[in-house]
Protein backbone atom coordinates (compact mmCIF):
# COMPACT_ATOMS: atom_id res chain seq x y z
CA UNK A 1 0.00 0.00 0.00
CA UNK A 2 1.31 3.37 -0.98
CA UNK A 3 2.05 5.45 1.84
CA UNK A 4 0.11 9.42 2.02
CA UNK A 5 2.06 11.86 1.16
CA UNK A 6 2.41 15.24 3.56
CA UNK A 7 0.39 17.14 1.14
CA UNK A 8 -1.93 14.37 1.34
CA UNK A 9 -1.90 13.61 5.24
CA UNK A 10 -2.18 17.38 5.51
CA UNK A 11 -5.70 18.23 3.60
CA UNK A 12 -6.80 15.15 5.55
CA UNK A 13 -6.28 16.42 8.48
CA UNK A 14 -7.70 19.85 8.05
CA UNK A 15 -10.97 17.93 6.58
CA UNK A 16 -11.33 16.22 9.78
CA UNK A 17 -11.16 19.21 11.80
CA UNK A 18 -13.19 21.56 9.61
CA UNK A 19 -10.17 23.75 8.91
CA UNK A 20 -9.28 25.98 5.51
CA UNK A 21 -6.02 27.38 4.94
CA UNK A 22 -6.96 30.95 6.11
CA UNK A 23 -8.03 28.74 9.37
CA UNK A 24 -4.30 27.95 10.23
CA UNK A 25 -3.01 31.41 8.85
CA UNK A 26 -5.53 32.91 11.28
CA UNK A 27 -4.60 30.65 14.13
CA UNK A 28 -1.04 30.98 13.21
CA UNK A 29 -0.84 34.70 13.79
CA UNK A 30 -2.76 34.45 16.77
CA UNK A 31 0.20 32.43 18.29
CA UNK A 32 3.09 34.26 17.17
CA UNK A 33 3.63 31.71 14.28
CA UNK A 34 5.13 33.23 10.81
CA UNK A 35 2.67 31.88 8.20
CA UNK A 36 2.17 33.38 5.19
CA UNK A 37 -0.79 32.37 2.28
CA UNK A 38 1.88 30.95 -0.12
CA UNK A 39 3.28 28.98 2.46
CA UNK A 40 0.63 27.26 3.38
CA UNK A 41 -0.43 27.03 -0.28
CA UNK A 42 2.54 25.50 -1.42
CA UNK A 43 2.54 22.77 1.68
CA UNK A 44 -1.55 21.87 0.65
CA UNK A 45 0.27 21.50 -3.36
CA UNK A 46 2.85 19.60 -2.13
CA UNK A 47 5.53 21.98 -3.55
CA UNK A 48 7.19 21.65 -0.31
CA UNK A 49 7.69 21.00 3.66
CA UNK A 50 7.87 22.58 6.28
CA UNK A 51 10.37 23.51 9.22
CA UNK A 52 10.62 22.05 12.13
CA UNK A 53 8.57 24.64 14.06
CA UNK A 54 5.60 25.24 11.29
CA UNK A 55 5.34 21.08 11.45
CA UNK A 56 4.75 21.50 14.85
CA UNK A 57 2.25 23.76 14.56
CA UNK A 58 0.27 22.00 12.38
CA UNK A 59 0.22 18.88 14.40
CA UNK A 60 -0.75 20.89 16.87
CA UNK A 61 -3.92 22.73 15.49
CA UNK A 62 -4.70 19.49 13.71
CA UNK A 63 -4.36 17.09 16.24
CA UNK A 64 -2.35 14.53 14.82
CA UNK A 65 1.00 13.08 15.62
CA UNK A 66 3.70 15.38 14.19
CA UNK A 67 5.07 11.92 12.71
CA UNK A 68 2.31 10.83 11.10
CA UNK A 69 1.89 14.12 9.33
CA UNK A 70 5.47 13.73 7.78
CA UNK A 71 4.17 10.14 6.80
CA UNK A 72 7.23 8.57 9.13
CA UNK A 73 4.56 6.66 11.14
CA UNK A 74 1.20 4.44 10.32
CA UNK A 75 -1.29 5.90 12.38
CA UNK A 76 -2.98 2.92 12.98
CA UNK A 77 0.53 0.25 12.87
CA UNK A 78 2.91 2.85 14.01
CA UNK A 79 5.07 1.53 11.70
CA UNK A 80 8.42 3.24 10.23
CA UNK A 81 8.81 4.49 7.36
CA UNK A 82 11.55 4.28 5.15
CA UNK A 83 13.79 7.52 5.19
CA UNK A 84 12.65 10.45 3.38
CA UNK A 85 14.99 12.83 1.30
CA UNK A 86 14.36 16.21 1.41
CA UNK A 87 15.17 19.50 0.01
CA UNK A 88 17.49 21.77 1.52
CA UNK A 89 15.92 24.13 4.17
CA UNK A 90 17.77 26.87 2.62
CA UNK A 91 14.84 26.98 0.27
CA UNK A 92 12.15 27.03 2.93
CA UNK A 93 11.92 30.91 2.58
CA UNK A 94 12.00 30.63 -0.95
CA UNK A 95 9.32 31.41 -3.61
CA UNK A 96 8.88 31.91 -7.46
CA UNK A 97 5.26 32.05 -7.96
CA UNK A 98 5.86 33.15 -11.40
CA UNK A 99 6.00 29.30 -12.07
CA UNK A 100 4.40 28.47 -8.72
CA UNK A 101 1.31 26.85 -7.93
CA UNK A 102 -1.13 28.51 -10.62
CA UNK A 103 0.85 27.61 -13.18
CA UNK A 104 1.17 23.79 -12.22
CA UNK A 105 -3.00 23.86 -11.98
CA UNK A 106 -2.76 25.46 -15.53
CA UNK A 107 -0.71 22.70 -17.05
CA UNK A 108 -2.68 19.95 -15.39
CA UNK A 109 -5.86 21.43 -17.65
CA UNK A 110 -3.70 21.76 -20.26
CA UNK A 111 -2.82 17.86 -20.04
CA UNK A 112 -7.13 17.53 -19.77
CA UNK A 113 -7.05 19.28 -23.46
CA UNK A 114 -8.21 22.88 -22.13
CA UNK A 115 -6.51 25.95 -24.25
CA UNK A 116 -5.38 28.33 -21.56
CA UNK A 117 -4.65 31.98 -22.24
CA UNK A 118 -1.02 32.52 -20.78
CA UNK A 119 -0.99 36.35 -19.95
CA UNK A 120 1.79 35.28 -17.06
CA UNK A 121 5.04 35.56 -18.68
CA UNK A 122 7.15 37.64 -20.28
CA UNK A 123 8.10 35.06 -23.30
CA UNK A 124 7.61 36.95 -26.94
CA UNK A 125 8.05 34.23 -29.12
CA UNK A 126 4.51 32.26 -28.62
CA UNK A 127 3.06 35.36 -29.29
CA UNK A 128 4.40 36.21 -32.58
CA UNK A 129 7.27 38.24 -31.92
CA UNK A 130 10.07 37.26 -34.08
CA UNK A 131 14.03 37.33 -34.10
CA UNK A 132 15.84 39.72 -36.08
CA UNK A 133 16.21 37.75 -39.55
CA UNK A 134 20.27 39.04 -39.38
CA UNK A 135 20.32 37.46 -35.94
CA UNK A 136 19.27 34.04 -37.20
CA UNK A 137 21.78 34.60 -40.45
CA UNK A 138 24.79 35.28 -37.92
CA UNK A 139 24.49 32.69 -35.49
CA UNK A 140 24.00 30.37 -38.16
CA UNK A 141 26.72 31.17 -39.87
CA UNK A 142 29.06 31.27 -36.49
CA UNK A 143 27.39 27.92 -34.93
CA UNK A 144 31.02 25.81 -35.69
CA UNK A 145 33.61 28.26 -34.71
CA UNK A 146 31.29 28.50 -30.90
CA UNK A 147 31.42 24.33 -30.45
CA UNK A 148 34.18 25.08 -27.36
CA UNK A 149 33.93 27.16 -24.50
CA UNK A 150 34.59 31.04 -24.76
CA UNK A 151 36.46 32.44 -21.77
CA UNK A 152 34.77 32.88 -18.22
CA UNK A 153 33.74 36.30 -19.18
CA UNK A 154 32.16 35.60 -22.24
CA UNK A 155 33.89 36.30 -26.16
CA UNK A 156 35.37 39.06 -26.53
CA UNK A 157 33.56 40.59 -29.66
CA UNK A 158 30.31 40.39 -27.22
CA UNK A 159 32.26 41.93 -24.52
CA UNK A 160 33.51 44.85 -26.53
CA UNK A 161 29.89 45.59 -28.36
CA UNK A 162 28.73 46.01 -24.77
CA UNK A 163 31.18 47.96 -23.53
CA UNK A 164 30.78 50.26 -26.25
CA UNK A 165 26.65 50.57 -25.20
CA UNK A 166 27.55 51.17 -21.85
CA UNK A 167 29.56 54.15 -23.07
CA UNK A 168 26.15 55.24 -25.21
CA UNK A 169 24.47 54.78 -22.19
CA UNK A 170 27.00 57.14 -20.56
CA UNK A 171 28.45 54.31 -18.01
CA UNK A 172 31.41 55.40 -16.36
CA UNK A 173 34.93 53.73 -15.67
CA UNK A 174 34.05 50.54 -17.64
CA UNK A 175 36.77 48.66 -19.23
CA UNK A 176 36.20 45.47 -21.54
CA UNK A 177 37.22 43.06 -18.27
CA UNK A 178 34.54 44.76 -16.55
CA UNK A 179 31.76 42.79 -18.56
CA UNK A 180 30.80 39.31 -17.85
CA UNK A 181 27.96 37.51 -19.91
CA UNK A 182 26.13 35.15 -18.61
CA UNK A 183 22.88 33.03 -19.25
CA UNK A 184 20.58 35.43 -18.83
CA UNK A 185 20.57 38.14 -16.35
CA UNK A 186 18.33 35.14 -14.13
CA UNK A 187 22.14 33.40 -13.85
CA UNK A 188 24.36 36.53 -13.03
CA UNK A 189 21.52 37.65 -10.32
CA UNK A 190 22.15 34.84 -8.98
CA UNK A 191 25.81 35.06 -9.22
CA UNK A 192 26.27 38.31 -7.60
CA UNK A 193 23.98 37.32 -4.36
CA UNK A 194 25.78 34.46 -3.74
CA UNK A 195 29.19 36.52 -4.32
CA UNK A 196 28.04 39.09 -1.57
CA UNK A 197 25.46 37.93 0.74
CA UNK A 198 26.65 36.65 4.34
CA UNK A 199 24.13 35.45 6.57
CA UNK A 200 21.74 37.97 7.90
CA UNK A 201 23.48 40.63 5.74
CA UNK A 202 20.45 42.71 4.33
CA UNK A 203 19.53 44.26 0.71
CA UNK A 204 16.79 46.53 -0.38
CA UNK A 205 14.71 45.06 -2.96
CA UNK A 206 11.62 46.87 -4.21
CA UNK A 207 8.47 46.02 -3.78
CA UNK A 208 6.69 44.73 -6.37
CA UNK A 209 10.02 43.10 -7.49
CA UNK A 210 10.69 40.50 -9.80
CA UNK A 211 10.64 37.87 -7.50
CA UNK A 212 14.25 36.58 -8.51
CA UNK A 213 15.93 38.80 -6.51
CA UNK A 214 14.16 38.01 -3.52
CA UNK A 215 14.76 34.37 -3.88
CA UNK A 216 18.51 34.53 -4.81
CA UNK A 217 19.26 36.85 -2.17
CA UNK A 218 17.28 34.18 0.27
CA UNK A 219 19.12 31.57 -1.01
CA UNK A 220 22.43 33.55 -0.44
CA UNK A 221 21.66 33.73 2.95
CA UNK A 222 20.78 37.33 3.17
CA UNK A 223 17.88 39.28 3.84
CA UNK A 224 15.71 40.62 1.89
CA UNK A 225 14.15 44.60 2.95
CA UNK A 226 11.72 45.67 0.60
CA UNK A 227 11.01 49.47 0.30
CA UNK A 228 7.47 50.41 -1.61
CA UNK A 229 7.47 51.82 -4.81
CA UNK A 230 4.27 54.16 -4.46
CA UNK A 231 0.93 53.39 -6.91
CA UNK A 232 -0.03 57.27 -6.03
CA UNK A 233 3.47 58.54 -7.40
CA UNK A 234 3.25 56.45 -10.85
CA UNK A 235 5.10 53.29 -8.91
CA UNK A 236 8.29 55.40 -7.79
CA UNK A 237 10.47 54.48 -4.91
CA UNK A 238 9.14 55.93 -1.71
CA UNK A 239 12.48 57.43 -0.51
CA UNK A 240 11.17 58.07 2.92
CA UNK A 241 10.62 54.33 3.31
CA UNK A 242 14.30 53.31 1.88
CA UNK A 243 15.85 55.35 4.27
CA UNK A 244 13.80 54.07 6.98
CA UNK A 245 15.13 50.37 6.39
CA UNK A 246 18.59 51.00 6.12
CA UNK A 247 20.37 49.61 8.90
CA UNK A 248 23.98 48.53 9.87
CA UNK A 249 23.41 45.12 8.37
CA UNK A 250 22.30 46.75 4.93
CA UNK A 251 25.14 45.92 1.93
CA UNK A 252 23.35 47.04 -0.84
CA UNK A 253 20.13 48.57 -2.82
CA UNK A 254 18.32 46.66 -5.86
CA UNK A 255 16.41 48.94 -8.66
CA UNK A 256 14.61 47.72 -11.18
CA UNK A 257 13.86 50.26 -14.03
CA UNK A 258 11.96 50.02 -16.24
CA UNK A 259 9.82 48.36 -13.56
CA UNK A 260 8.71 44.81 -14.01
CA UNK A 261 6.04 43.90 -12.88
CA UNK A 262 4.20 47.74 -12.92
CA UNK A 263 6.39 49.10 -16.19
CA UNK A 264 7.37 52.18 -14.26
CA UNK A 265 9.94 54.16 -15.58
CA UNK A 266 12.22 56.32 -13.03
CA UNK A 267 13.18 59.91 -13.85
CA UNK A 268 16.83 61.68 -13.29
CA UNK A 269 15.14 63.22 -10.54
CA UNK A 270 14.11 59.76 -8.96
CA UNK A 271 17.10 58.19 -9.81
CA UNK A 272 19.27 60.77 -8.15
CA UNK A 273 17.60 60.54 -4.99
CA UNK A 274 18.72 57.07 -4.73
CA UNK A 275 22.16 57.50 -5.79
CA UNK A 276 22.36 60.38 -2.55
CA UNK A 277 20.69 57.48 -0.41
CA UNK A 278 23.09 55.09 -1.48
CA UNK A 279 26.04 57.29 -1.20
CA UNK A 280 25.00 58.58 2.12
CA UNK A 281 24.95 54.77 3.46
CA UNK A 282 27.70 53.47 1.24
CA UNK A 283 25.63 51.00 -0.74
CA UNK A 284 26.29 48.80 -3.37
CA UNK A 285 23.98 49.69 -6.50
CA UNK A 286 22.36 46.74 -8.73
CA UNK A 287 20.58 48.26 -11.80
CA UNK A 288 18.06 45.97 -13.31
CA UNK A 289 17.44 47.28 -16.81
CA UNK A 290 16.74 44.58 -19.62
CA UNK A 291 13.61 46.67 -20.54
CA UNK A 292 15.65 49.66 -21.27
CA UNK A 293 15.23 49.43 -25.21
CA UNK A 294 11.41 48.94 -24.46
CA UNK A 295 10.49 52.47 -23.28
CA UNK A 296 7.59 54.41 -24.84
CA UNK A 297 5.90 57.62 -25.44
CA UNK A 298 9.44 59.17 -26.23
CA UNK A 299 10.80 58.40 -22.61
CA UNK A 300 14.41 58.68 -22.02
CA UNK A 301 15.70 55.49 -20.02
CA UNK A 302 18.88 56.84 -18.14
CA UNK A 303 20.97 54.48 -16.41
CA UNK A 304 21.40 54.73 -12.92
CA UNK A 305 25.20 53.93 -12.73
CA UNK A 306 25.65 57.25 -15.47
CA UNK A 307 24.98 58.98 -12.09
CA UNK A 308 27.17 57.34 -9.41
CA UNK A 309 31.01 57.29 -10.70
CA UNK A 310 31.99 57.01 -6.95
CA UNK A 311 30.06 54.35 -6.10
CA UNK A 312 29.99 50.64 -7.12
CA UNK A 313 27.37 49.76 -9.47
CA UNK A 314 26.24 46.52 -11.41
CA UNK A 315 24.04 47.14 -14.51
CA UNK A 316 22.13 44.24 -16.06
CA UNK A 317 20.77 43.55 -18.83
CA UNK A 318 20.38 41.44 -22.45
CA UNK A 319 18.92 39.96 -25.61
CA UNK A 320 15.62 38.57 -24.33
CA UNK A 321 13.24 40.83 -24.63
CA UNK A 322 14.59 43.84 -26.86
CA UNK A 323 15.50 41.38 -29.65
CA UNK A 324 12.49 38.50 -28.71
CA UNK A 325 15.17 35.80 -28.29
CA UNK A 326 14.14 35.03 -24.41
CA UNK A 327 15.35 31.70 -25.18
CA UNK A 328 18.71 31.95 -26.62
CA UNK A 329 19.34 32.83 -22.77
CA UNK A 330 21.92 35.83 -23.14
CA UNK A 331 22.27 38.44 -20.73
CA UNK A 332 25.42 40.48 -19.46
CA UNK A 333 26.24 42.47 -16.04
CA UNK A 334 28.33 45.84 -16.07
CA UNK A 335 30.81 46.53 -13.42
CA UNK A 336 31.38 50.41 -12.92
CA UNK A 337 32.19 53.14 -11.01
CA UNK A 338 34.50 52.85 -8.08
CA UNK A 339 35.35 49.19 -8.73
CA UNK A 340 38.60 50.00 -5.51
CA UNK A 341 36.10 49.57 -2.80
CA UNK A 342 34.82 46.20 -4.23
CA UNK A 343 37.66 44.64 -4.98
CA UNK A 344 37.35 41.51 -2.64
CA UNK A 345 33.68 41.17 -3.72
CA UNK A 346 34.89 40.99 -7.54
CA UNK A 347 37.33 38.26 -7.08
CA UNK A 348 34.06 36.50 -5.60
CA UNK A 349 32.14 37.22 -8.46
CA UNK A 350 35.68 35.85 -10.63
CA UNK A 351 35.50 33.08 -9.21
CA UNK A 352 31.91 32.12 -8.92
CA UNK A 353 32.05 32.88 -12.97
CA UNK A 354 34.93 30.49 -13.40
CA UNK A 355 33.22 27.91 -12.10
CA UNK A 356 30.32 27.56 -14.07
CA UNK A 357 32.75 27.36 -16.99
CA UNK A 358 31.59 30.10 -19.78
CA UNK A 359 27.78 30.85 -20.77
CA UNK A 360 26.06 29.96 -24.08
CA UNK A 361 28.55 31.00 -26.91
CA UNK A 362 26.40 30.73 -29.86
CA UNK A 363 24.21 33.23 -28.03
CA UNK A 364 27.09 35.25 -27.31
CA UNK A 365 28.13 35.22 -30.92
CA UNK A 366 24.98 37.58 -32.01
CA UNK A 367 25.14 40.40 -29.64
CA UNK A 368 27.51 42.44 -31.56
CA UNK A 369 25.20 42.06 -34.08
CA UNK A 370 21.93 42.58 -32.09
CA UNK A 371 23.30 45.87 -30.49
CA UNK A 372 24.44 47.37 -34.04
CA UNK A 373 22.67 48.80 -36.49
CA UNK A 374 18.79 48.87 -37.19
CA UNK A 375 16.70 48.18 -33.54
CA UNK A 376 14.00 46.74 -34.89
CA UNK A 377 11.82 46.82 -31.15
CA UNK A 378 11.63 50.55 -32.14
CA UNK A 379 9.04 49.87 -34.71
CA UNK A 380 7.36 48.06 -31.79
CA UNK A 381 7.35 50.83 -29.58
CA UNK A 382 6.66 53.80 -31.34
CA UNK A 383 2.41 54.38 -32.10
CA UNK A 384 1.60 52.05 -34.33
CA UNK A 385 3.68 49.49 -33.22
CA UNK A 386 2.17 46.20 -31.81
CA UNK A 387 3.68 46.93 -28.50
CA UNK A 388 2.54 50.65 -27.91
CA UNK A 389 -0.88 49.54 -29.60
CA UNK A 390 -1.28 46.99 -27.12
CA UNK A 391 -0.55 48.41 -24.32
CA UNK A 392 -3.24 51.42 -25.16
CA UNK A 393 -5.55 48.53 -25.62
CA UNK A 394 -5.38 47.07 -22.11
CA UNK A 395 -4.78 49.98 -20.53
CA UNK A 396 -8.32 51.53 -21.84
CA UNK A 397 -9.86 47.98 -20.92
CA UNK A 398 -8.92 47.45 -17.76
CA UNK A 399 -9.83 51.05 -17.01
CA UNK A 400 -13.45 49.74 -18.60
CA UNK A 401 -13.51 47.19 -15.59
CA UNK A 402 -15.76 48.52 -12.53
CA UNK A 403 -13.38 47.77 -9.42
CA UNK A 404 -10.35 48.24 -11.69
CA UNK A 405 -7.50 50.68 -11.33
CA UNK A 406 -4.10 50.92 -13.05
CA UNK A 407 -1.52 53.18 -14.11
CA UNK A 408 -0.43 53.18 -17.36
CA UNK A 409 3.19 51.87 -17.75
CA UNK A 410 5.65 53.53 -19.21
CA UNK A 411 7.84 50.81 -20.82
CA UNK A 412 8.25 46.78 -20.79
CA UNK A 413 5.15 44.90 -21.78
CA UNK A 414 3.57 44.19 -18.72
CA UNK A 415 0.44 46.38 -16.66
CA UNK A 416 -0.03 45.74 -13.02
CA UNK A 417 -3.75 46.39 -12.55
CA UNK A 418 -5.22 47.12 -8.98
CA UNK A 419 -8.59 45.17 -7.21
CA UNK A 420 -11.15 46.84 -5.54
CA UNK A 421 -10.90 44.39 -2.39
CA UNK A 422 -13.88 45.66 -0.66
CA UNK A 423 -15.67 45.22 -3.95
CA UNK A 424 -14.73 41.80 -4.37
CA UNK A 425 -13.77 40.40 -0.84
CA UNK A 426 -10.68 39.73 -1.93
CA UNK A 427 -8.35 38.44 0.80
CA UNK A 428 -6.49 35.68 -0.25
CA UNK A 429 -4.68 36.49 -4.30
CA UNK A 430 -3.98 33.32 -5.22
CA UNK A 431 -7.13 32.20 -4.65
CA UNK A 432 -8.26 34.92 -6.93
CA UNK A 433 -5.43 34.25 -9.31
CA UNK A 434 -7.07 29.69 -9.46
CA UNK A 435 -10.77 31.12 -9.82
CA UNK A 436 -9.99 33.15 -12.83
CA UNK A 437 -8.00 30.47 -14.33
CA UNK A 438 -10.82 27.90 -13.36
CA UNK A 439 -13.71 29.77 -14.59
CA UNK A 440 -12.07 31.93 -17.43
CA UNK A 441 -9.03 29.54 -18.69
CA UNK A 442 -7.06 32.87 -17.86
CA UNK A 443 -3.81 32.71 -16.08
CA UNK A 444 -1.95 35.47 -14.39
CA UNK A 445 0.44 36.45 -11.69
CA UNK A 446 -1.48 37.64 -8.88
CA UNK A 447 0.79 40.42 -6.97
CA UNK A 448 1.96 38.56 -3.59
CA UNK A 449 4.01 36.86 -6.12
CA UNK A 450 6.06 39.41 -6.86
CA UNK A 451 6.09 40.00 -2.61
CA UNK A 452 3.23 42.72 -3.15
CA UNK A 453 2.08 42.34 0.42
CA UNK A 454 -1.57 43.43 -0.01
CA UNK A 455 -4.05 40.80 -2.11
CA UNK A 456 -5.21 43.81 -4.11
CA UNK A 457 -2.87 43.97 -7.43
CA UNK A 458 -2.62 41.20 -10.31
CA UNK A 459 0.11 41.77 -13.27
CA UNK A 460 -0.88 40.83 -16.96
CA UNK A 461 1.36 40.40 -19.98
CA UNK A 462 -0.01 42.58 -23.13
CA UNK A 463 2.32 40.76 -25.57
CA UNK A 464 -0.55 39.09 -27.20
CA UNK A 465 -2.12 40.76 -30.52
CA UNK A 466 -5.41 42.89 -29.58
CA UNK A 467 -7.96 40.11 -30.85
CA UNK A 468 -6.38 37.83 -28.30
CA UNK A 469 -6.51 40.65 -25.50
CA UNK A 470 -10.44 41.48 -26.85
CA UNK A 471 -11.06 38.21 -25.54
CA UNK A 472 -9.62 38.27 -22.51
CA UNK A 473 -10.38 41.62 -21.57
CA UNK A 474 -14.07 40.81 -22.29
CA UNK A 475 -13.75 37.59 -20.07
CA UNK A 476 -12.08 39.58 -17.59
CA UNK A 477 -14.73 42.19 -17.05
CA UNK A 478 -17.74 39.25 -16.97
CA UNK A 479 -15.99 38.08 -13.82
CA UNK A 480 -15.33 40.99 -12.48
CA UNK A 481 -18.94 41.44 -12.77
CA UNK A 482 -19.95 38.43 -10.25
CA UNK A 483 -16.46 37.75 -8.59
CA UNK A 484 -17.01 37.46 -4.46
CA UNK A 485 -14.57 35.91 -2.82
Amino acid sequence: MLKETFAERLKTAMDLQGKKQVDLIRIASLQGVKLGKSHISQYVNGKTLPREDILHFLAEALQVKEEWLMGKENQTTGETEMREFKKSSKLDNVLYDVRGPVVDEAEKMEDAGMQILKLNIGNPAPFGFKTPDEVIYDMRRQLTDCEGYSSAKGLFSARKAIMQYAQIKKIPNVTIEDIYTGNGVSELINLSMSALLDNGDEILIPSPDYPLWTACATLAGGKAVHYICDEQSDWYPDMEDIKKKITDRTKAIVIINPNNPTGALYPREVLQQIVDIAREHQLIIFSDEIYDRLVMDGEEHVSIASLAPDLFCITYSGLSKSHMIAGFRIGWMILSGNKRIAKDYIEGLKMLSNMRLCSNVPAQSIVQTALGGHQSVNDYILPGGRIYEQREFIYKQLLDIPGISCVKPKAAFYIFPKMDVKRFNILDDEKFALDLLREKKILIVQGSGFNWHQPDHFRIVYLPRIEVLKEASEKLKDFFSYYHQ
